[in-house]
């Protein structure tokens, strides 16, 4: 045991519609855009009760082929930076100020886009009440041809309209010296016991570089995403749970499944307890989302698989890392690569609860909120050096433990919606104790949908069938 650390159709002249060719001016005709209007309503259904089952299982191999070629250009155009990092389609265009006089301002629970100078401190302004804590997040990418230092990276810090300091974050590169999306989160709690950021009113976000002297010269772009969480409808504990189950399970075992992963956040592959594959190109960075219920404990390990070439070495080539609904980092974990297979595992992690917020440690801290929990993968562009442009089998673990529990009952809507709790698609992808297998419960979902959304089609092309017969007869 450890401690916690409706269109009206014109008509022709006189408002009457001329006969259908072929037809006596008395006859109805099935018209047209009626028959439109029952193949689209068809098609609508058909494609949402697709999209709402878990990993986006397809029930047609048509709609697939559709739905994965407009994502596919979709990524496509969205794309940019360090390996094509796929930024948040319909994400807001914000330019940063020189100083706050000048500073935009960013809404709760939405995401921007903008862009980081290599000497600049940029501003973007929020406007606060007393009932919600807010979070911010910023993704940082470079360009994939930049050379990186291990200390250099972004940093984010929130700061009152005096200019003191709520909180202050920052997200480095690390030893393998890779171009790779990094992402940092900054935060103005309410607290009772402190004395600053507590007020209604203006606040400031500062993005900046950590060490602009070391970085490379182009612009980085930027994407930055808000979020409130509302305060509980009644007071709980203010301490974190004293002790917690600090043991690490055994890796799950099983038949690997193949989930090729996102490439950014708002892109990130669905996936629960189970053992993925896919593969992972020197430079790429891979994002998952694991749905995390209040009480739970997620683990999770990478694995890459050997080279052909097994003599040389890359310092620090697979990073794994686990970030929480806002994007805060929790933990992460790195390992060299000498061409033999290697694994790289999170740290034994404590349950997500609402009073870990109070625990000095960050990772603890992290761990405050239900959601979707996002696993990064990241292996260095360095690897091709020695080892050759890949790609590499990458395997990815995730365990789950524990089982869920009641939230702490926001007194109002967290923004964006939904981001602090799991649907029951989420809860379905996600089995207490290991009850299930994610691809199993997908299974489900998809035989469940495809009855019910057949049966409604089958119901909606009658009523269509027998109207239009009473209209021609």
């Amino acid at each position: 045991m450890g401690r916690w650390c409706g269109v009206r159709r014109r008509t022709g002249a006189g408002g009457a519609r001329p006969p259908a060719s072929g037809r006596p001016a008395g006859a109805s005709a099935v018209r047209p855009w009626a028959t439109a209007a029952v193949r689209l309503a068809a098609v609508t259904v058909l494609l949402a009760t697709t999209a709402s089952l878990p990993g986006g299982t397809a029930l047609a191999a048509g709609a697939a082929g559709a739905a994965g070629a407009a994502g596919a250009a979709g990524a496509a155009g969205a794309a940019g930076g360090a390996e094509g990092y796929a930024f948040a389609d319909g994400a807001a265009r914000v330019e940063g100020a020189s100083d706050t006089a000048g500073a935009a301002l960013l809404q709760p629970g939405a995401t921007y886009r903008s862009s980081l100078a290599r000497n600049d401190t940029l501003y973007y302004r929020l406007e606060l009440d007393t009932d919600s804590d807010t979070y911010v997040s910023v993704t940082a990418v470079p360009g994939s041809e930049g050379e990186v230092t291990a200390v250099d990276g972004v940093r984010i810090s929130v700061r009152d309209a005096d200019g003191a300091s709520c909180s202050l974050g920052s997200a480095t590169f690390g030893a393998a010296h890779s171009p790779r999306p990094v992402t940092a989160w900054g935060m103005r709690e309410i607290d009772p016991g402190a004395s600053r950021c507590q007020d209604a009113g203006t606040y400031y976000v500062a993005v900046e570089r950590v060490r602009p002297q070391d970085s490379p010269p182009d612009d980085w772009d930027l994407e930055l995403t808000t979020a409130a969480e509302p305060r509980p409808r009644r007071a709980g504990p203010t301490e974190p749970p004293g002790t917690w189950d600090s043991a690490s399970p055994e890796p799950l075992a099983g038949q690997p499944e193949r989930r090729a992963g996102g490439s950014g956040f708002a892109r990130a592959a669905a996936v629960g307890q189970g053992v993925w594959q896919s593969d992972i190109r020197p430079g790429q960075t891979l994002y998952y989302k694991v749905p995390v219920d209040w009480g739970r404990q997620v683990y999770a390990s990478a694995e890459l698989g050997g080279s052909d070439d097994a003599s040389g070495y890359a310092t620090g080539a697979l990073r794994l890392g686990l970030h929480n609904p806002v994007r805060g980092e929790v933990d992460d974990a790195a390992k060299g690569y000498t061409g033999r297979p290697a694994a790289v595992g999170l740290a034994a992690l404590p349950p997500v609860a609402y009073p870990n917020r109070y625990a000095s440690s960050r990772q603890v801290g992290a761990l405050r909120f239900a959601g979707d929990y996002y696993l990064v993968v990241h292996l260095a562009a360095q690897v091709a050096d020695d080892f050759g442009d890949g790609p590499f089998g990458l395997t990815l673990r995730v365990r789950l433990r524990g089982t869920a529990e009641a939230g702490p009952g926001y007194a109002g809507e967290p923004r964006p919606k939904g981001v602090f709790e799991l649907s029951a698609a989420d809860r379905a992808a996600a089995p207490e104790n290991g009850a299930a297998r994610d691809g199993d419960a997908a299974m489900r979902a998809v035989a469940v949908g495809g009855i019910g959304t057949g049966s409604l089609l089958l119901a909606g092309l009658a009523v269509w069938t027998v109207t239009a017969r009473r209209r021609a007869a």
